[in-house]
């Protein structure tokens, strides 16, 4: 491994600083008519597919469909297991693989009450603006435009006074914003790399990385269309450096063919094992529109921050 300061300065380049000019973007009464009702018509597809992810946020209404369905929901890999050669052992992809019933239990803790509030708490751009939360924490970092914020919003369905804000244009989120869950565990969205980063993205998430002591896992997100990209492979490289337990969440897999992602799972699987120490050997699939992985991958957030302790039963 190269020293800290010889890999920060490697990865600089994750900024991605040929943004647009926006004095281009913002010329004239009628361009910003015309993004305004853009805007609108935005928010409103966003509300009924938000109405549609909602239904499906709960178990008890993933288990009013059919078994095949359920399945996919819940354990996504489950539609592509039929597909592998018998060369592949399929164990490797369900290392977690817990039962309806944990599932269940890890929902409750991802459902508001008036003794369980679920909220955002503050936003930090550098860590003397840092909370200071005894409880354990987790973080999502990845790509601009990789579906991070889409994907907390999706894990927090059930708590729809959460504002967590999710933008079409890349590098939305430019600050460290940090969600309560509980007294459970604490969420937080981290800027993405790549384009439209921050111009201090190196210099706001490395120090979080290395000195946030409740820091329990890194979830590290890959488009599933694009697999593992050059900045994708630094940040893999960051979280080694540091020793830091990480693990890869492959995003928009809805939008993916089943014989690209199953060849993706097992590039994963093999990239996992020969090329890294502190990864997580089980890459998690989940879809922000279909739902697909998201009560998989609660159950999962709930389990490493110690708040679940799974049964031996399997499903």
């Amino acid at each position: 491994m190269t020293s800290i300061r010889k890999g920060s300065e490697q990865r600089r380049w994750m900024r991605d600083r040929s943004g647009l000019n926006k004095q281009q973007l913002c010329t004239g009464m009628n361009l910003a008519m015309k993004t305004l009702h853009l805007l609108q018509a935005h928010t409103s597809c966003w509300s009924v597919a938000r109405q549609n992810v909602h239904h499906m946020a709960s178990i008890k209404h993933v288990c009013l469909l059919s078994e095949r369905r359920r399945q996919g929901l819940l354990y996504p890999f489950s539609a592509l297991e039929g597909h592998l050669t018998p060369q592949v052992d399929q164990a490797e992809f369900k290392i977690f693989h817990p039962s309806l019933n944990d599932l269940c239990r890890a929902e409750t803790l991802f459902t508001p009450s008036h003794k369980h509030h679920i909220d955002y708490s503050t936003s930090a751009v550098r860590m003397d603006h840092v909370p200071a939360l005894k409880q354990p924490e987790v973080c999502f970092m990845g790509r601009s435009n990789v579906g991070k914020s889409s994907l907390i919003r999706a894990l927090f369905s059930l708590a729809p006074d959460v504002d967590v804000r999710v933008s079409k244009t890349p590098g939305h989120t430019k600050k460290l914003n940090f969600f309560n869950v509980g007294k459970a565990f604490a969420l937080v969205d981290m800027p993405g790399y790549g384009h439209n980063a921050p111009q201090d993205f190196v210099e706001m998430v490395e120090p979080y990385l290395q000195e946030r002591q409740n820091l329990v896992r890194t979830f590290l997100l890959v488009d599933s269309g694009a697999g593992l990209q050059r900045a994708d492979l630094v940040a893999v490289e960051m979280l080694e450096e540091f020793s830091l337990p990480y693990v890869l969440v492959v995003t928009k897999i809805d939008r993916t063919r089943q014989g690209a992602l199953l060849t993706l799972m097992v590039q994963l699987q093999d990239f996992i094992k020969k090329q890294t120490s502190t990864c997580f050997p089980q890459p998690f699939l989940v879809s922000s529109v279909q739902f697909s992985g998201i009560h998989l991958l609660r159950c999962f957030i709930v389990h490493v921050t110690g708040n679940l302790q799974l049964t031996a039963e399997q499903t």
